[in-house]
């Protein structure tokens, strides 16, 4: 279900949309413009907390905070919490 929301813009913000859509560009509105725009800042924000999980997971490996898997992730994930609660 699509949902509308009314934004007042500068001038110089109106005129940057104006650019970048409409005849001769690759978004017929500003309103499949905006989107686009705002889906590129999700992923980019969904991309920025996925590295810092990896990043996390690195520091993890690096300080020897890691658990053999045993075949089965609920055994793994239970014997890393374990572990955890212990101070590794």
């Amino acid at each position: 279900m699509a949902s509308s929301i009314n934004l007042s813009l500068t001038e110089e913000l109106r005129e940057f949309i104006d650019r970048n859509c409409g005849e001769g560009s690759e978004f017929a509105t500003a309103s499949e413009f905006l989107r686009d725009v705002i889906r590129e800042k999700k992923r980019r924000i969904e991309a920025a907390a996925l590295r810092d999980s990896v990043i996390e997971g690195y520091g993890d490996v690096t300080k020897g905070r890691l658990v053999e898997f045993s075949g089965s992730l609920r055994e793994s994930l239970a014997e890393a919490r374990s572990r955890e609660k212990k101070g590794w």
